[in-house]
């Protein structure tokens, strides 16, 4: 059996049954049939309730002539995100504001949660930020195919000045179709590696310092790795946003 945290046990002794009925339906078959939910599965679903939670309080607690401290909170992050996506994308982003707030807040609380004992972090699992990047690849190629339809596919052949000869346009589109779509690609493993690496690298060095001195000295760490948490989910979102600017900006 693997080692699972407290959350991750309770979990699997309610639902294993259930869950592993579904993956071997699914022709998915789990090495531990009576433990199928992972620690990073677990804290994902302790991250989304968590999250659904807080916007329920949020939503049930909107007032206009006197906003609570937590109103005050996530009206600043929206406007916080609105600005950055109207400096990067253009006037008409804000449509994508709902998507990388919610992207934003999940791989924060997940990030921070391998701050606290007896959890640890789901972006510390390889399979998490990949999740991440791939809903963020597919949401702004969908954009992209919805704003401009199959024109959309233009922006892989390169951006040529029409005033440069046939001749030399023709072949460096041909070399760009190459390598377009392996950048895009490249893009889903940069957004995996870096989230991944920094979280995983992070929890692993406040934990070593909290197992040799576990008085004072990992406070530092701790702070280092909140550091880390914040920029990481930063980061993100942001080169999100600037994927989002290239599928749908004005000019490709």
């Amino acid at each position: 059996m693997p080692e699972q945290l407290l959350f991750t046990r309770l979990l699997n002794h309610w639902f294993a049954a259930p869950v592993t009925a579904l993956l071997t339906a699914l022709h998915i078959h789990p090495e531990y049939p009576q433990a199928p939910i992972t620690n990073a599965v677990a804290m994902e679903v302790l991250v989304v309730g968590f999250l659904l939670v807080v916007f329920i309080m949020v939503r049930s607690s909107l007032s206009v002539e006197s906003p609570g401290g937590l109103q005050h909170m996530f009206e600043g992050l929206q406007g916080f995100i609105e600005g950055q996506s109207r400096d990067i994308i253009g006037h008409h982003s804000e449509p994508f504001t709902p998507f990388l707030l919610s992207l934003g807040l999940f791989i924060l609380i997940a990030n921070f949660l391998g701050l606290i004992p007896g959890f640890e972090s789901p972006t510390s699992s390889p399979v998490v930020p990949l999740g991440c990047a791939v809903c963020a690849f597919v949401y702004y190629h969908w954009h992209g195919f919805q704003k401009y339809g199959l024109g959309y596919l233009k922006q892989f052949l390169g951006h040529q000045d029409p005033s440069t000869p046939i001749f030399i346009r023709i072949p460096v589109s041909l070399l760009m179709v190459l390598i377009e779509p392996v950048s895009h690609l490249a893009r889903l493993l940069s957004l995996t590696i870096r989230l991944y690496a920094n979280i995983f690298a992070g929890d692993m060095v406040t934990l070593v310092f909290f197992s040799l001195v576990p008085i004072v000295v990992p406070v530092v760490f701790l702070g280092l790795h909140f550091f880390v948490a914040l920029l990481q989910a930063f980061i993100f979102v942001l080169l999100t946003t600037v994927y989002l600017a290239g599928a749908v900006g004005e000019e490709h």
